[in-house]
């Protein structure tokens, strides 16, 4: 019943968002990185609100004061429930392999938000991505990418793909480390039913989704870290891992005796990427 619920809502939800944007005076294509960020943190939140996911801050590495700017977002992946929790969070636009623009609904949806696709068949389209992140970023818009290339379980940060940290570097960007942990109810699985990663089918996976009661999703900020001209992208890959490690353990420890997290096992496939390999 619950979960019947939901879905009808948050078919509602998507609906008037979409009939809103639609309506607007400003023709979509026009629109801008922070404006379609804006529109996407606002259904973001009304999504999460009808889901019951609860995003709440996490351990912080960040001193205290530290203004938040926008940058290069590097989080941890943990299924297609990310993209909701960090637009929610805060204004964003996503990186994401061009397969995703095929995806039913959800292409489409991340396409309206602004979401900026690599052709990773195509040599080099990681340059012309880059000028759009520069520009999204000049407009105060951070832009998220998951490194790892993949989903996984939550129990260990897999390695990180260094394709996109290139003109992070070239450009001198503020690179933002990032980690994203899961709590569910007692007798529920963050691993198995929050977490989408492996061989998972989606539709499946999303009508359990919204019969758990409640969710609370902790966001874990790191220090900035500015990447420098004088760094190899191998370098501030490994830089950057170990941070947003160190933000994810912080968050398991603080979760123990607090619900149900992810279980240790590793994931390795590719049902839930939003950026594989480029």
């Amino acid at each position: 019943m619950r979960g019947g619920w939901r879905l009808a809502v948050i078919g509602t939800v998507i609906g008037l968002a979409v009939a809103r944007w639609l309506g607007g005076s400003v023709r979509v294509k026009r629109r801008t990185p922070a404006e379609r960020a804006r529109w996407m943190q606002a259904v973001c939140r009304d999504l999460l609100r009808v889901m019951g996911v609860r995003v709440t801050p996490g351990w912080t590495g960040l001193k205290p004061g530290a203004s938040a700017e926008a940058g290069l977002m590097v989080c941890n992946h943990l299924g297609y429930l990310d993209i909701l929790v960090l637009a929610a969070d805060s204004p964003v636009i996503f990186v994401a392999k061009s397969e995703v623009r095929g995806w039913p609904v959800l292409g489409w949806l991340a396409g309206m938000a602004g979401t900026l696709f690599v052709d990773r068949a195509r040599r080099g389209d990681v340059a012309r991505v880059a000028e759009e992140m520069t520009e999204a970023l000049a407009g105060g818009v951070s832009v998220a990418v998951f490194l790892e290339g993949t989903s996984s379980d939550g129990s260990r940060v897999l390695p990180f793909k260094t394709s996109l940290l290139e003109p992070a570097i070239r450009r001198r960007w503020l690179v933002l480390p990032m980690s994203l942990d899961y709590t569910v109810p007692a007798g529920r699985s963050a691993a198995g039913e929050v977490c989408w990663w492996g061989d998972m089918r989606l539709a499946p996976h999303l009508l359990n989704l919204v019969t758990i009661p409640w969710i609370r999703a902790r966001v874990a900020r790191g220090e900035a870290v500015a990447a420098a001209g004088d760094m190899d992208r191998k370098t501030l890959a490994r830089l950057l891992h170990e941070r947003v490690e160190a933000l994810r353990a912080a968050g398991g420890d603080a979760s123990r005796g607090q619900g149900r997290r992810c279980p240790p096992v590793v994931a390795t496939h590719d049902s839930g990427a939003w950026l594989a390999e480029v």
